[in-house]
């Protein structure tokens, strides 16, 4: 084989296994940073070999077995860690790793508890919600420094600096490498949710720059979220928040225009959107009530998510139901920005006079302070009811609030469209 083609053929396996290659080297040396240095240790050692010799026929059991005679040289050259290079010298040997690594069998099963395990520790709570992000994205989701920075529009060396110190503060913190035993289970996972979705938020409507969407945060977002389900089988909120993710995405074509303008959700060619994904994420949600659990926050907006996504034209839409399951959300997750969409959802079923009472008494609100999708808000439904000027400023002034290039042209030219003109 060509040496080029190796080299794709290593970036490609390092993109399928290195989740799962860092996983299972932090189960043994209980050190995630460590387990990354051990994992790009054994990517060198691919690039360096492969060419030669070829290919294994199994590529992700070569880079563990790598990796973990990695580790062992590691111990080994540490006198204070003589007795633990011992145990696990011992240990690797007696169940013939060495030779014939039994990681084999759990690479068969893409989804292995060291995995699992993997996911817990990067989400950690001890971590900056930041610092989860840019952790969760490097190892799990493969994504370089580079790459996570320019997702979120911040300096390299940010990112650097936020996942060094997430890892030193795993370290320090002596976080376990394992899965939370059951009690702990609701707070930990609700912080992996949160870190999954966060990621997801910032593909499908990016916060700054100059593109309205970054697919490959959903797509990481989706990947990640998919694995939880299928580890976290009886959680309804994991298949909630797939579900959400899996109906979100399925309108990523629909979003823009040619030009890459965005598209709002009403004015969409819905024969645009992933069927494929609308029915995977509709079979998520039927999995999320088939538990038999209350209903949580990912599971009440995949609901919502449904019902738009059942209705193959926007007039079709039940927004009476979107109230009613906003209401439900309002009440479980108490929010100025919950509060802003559900008004939204009673200005398309009650109309806008309704709706505008609501939205002006969320001025006060300082979480929505600097929230450019308030003003966009009013300024549609001041439109509707006819009062042009005042939309226009207040579409120029979600302009102002926007950082996105893209959504500041479409509120910019809203804002132009209401502005009488000479003479009219």
């Amino acid at each position: 084989m060509p040496g080029t083609d190796v080299n794709r053929t290593i970036e490609t396996v390092w993109r399928i296994e290195s989740a799962r290659l860092i996983a299972g080297l932090a189960r043994v040396v209980r050190d995630v940073g460590l387990a990354e240095d051990l994992a790009q240790e054994a990517l060198v050692a691919a690039l360096e070999q492969w060419p030669r010799s070829g290919v294994p026929d199994n590529p992700g059991a070569w880079l563990m077995a790598t990796g973990k005679h990695r580790a062992i040289d590691r111990l080994r050259r540490a006198a204070v860690q003589e007795r633990k290079t011992q145990e696990l010298g011992h240990e690797i040997e007696l169940r013939g790793e060495l030779e014939r690594p039994d990681l084999e069998a759990a690479i068969d099963d893409p989804f292995d508890d060291d995995l699992l395990r993997l996911i817990f520790t990067t989400c950690h709570p001890v971590l900056s919600r930041d610092a989860r992000v840019a952790l969760t994205l490097r190892l799990l989701g493969g994504l370089t420094t580079p790459e996570i920075a320019r997702a979120y529009l911040v300096a390299e060396a940010t990112v650097a600096q936020r996942i060094v110190r997430a890892k030193r503060t795993l370290a320090a913190a002596r976080v376990p490498f394992e899965v939370p035993e059951r009690g702990e289970l609701a707070e930990r996972l609700a912080a992996v949710l949160e870190v999954i979705y966060l990621v997801f938020n910032e593909g499908y409507a990016a916060t700054a720059g100059e593109h309205w969407m970054r697919p490959e945060l959903i797509d990481e977002a989706l990947r990640l979220g998919r694995v939880l389900a299928v580890l976290l089988p009886a959680e309804p909120e994991v298949h909630g928040l797939v579900a959400l993710m899996e109906l979100q995405a399925s309108r990523s074509r629909a979003r823009t225009g040619p030009g890459g303008e965005p598209v709002l959700l009403l004015d969409q060619d819905r024969a645009r959107w992933d069927w494929l994904l609308v029915g995977r994420g509709l079979t998520a949600l039927d999995r999320a009530l088939a538990t038999g659990g209350a209903l949580g926050p990912y599971t009440l907006q995949a609901a919502i998510a449904a019902c738009h996504s059942r209705a193959r034209v926007a007039a079709d839409t039940d927004w009476e139901r979107i109230v009613a399951l906003y209401d439900g959300l309002a009440q479980l997750m108490p929010s100025p920005v919950v509060e802003l969409n559900r008004a939204v959802a009673v200005g398309m079923a009650f109309g806008p006079e309704a709706a505008l009472e609501l939205v002006e008494a969320l001025e006060s609100e300082d979480a929505l302070h600097g929230y450019h999708l308030l003003p966009a808000v009013r300024g549609d439904l001041l439109a509707r009811l006819g009062r042009s000027e005042e939309a226009g400023v207040e579409f120029e002034r979600a302009a102002a609030l926007t950082a996105n290039e893209r959504e500041r042209t479409v509120l910019l030219r809203r804002a132009a469209g209401c502005t009488p003109r000479n003479g009219a």
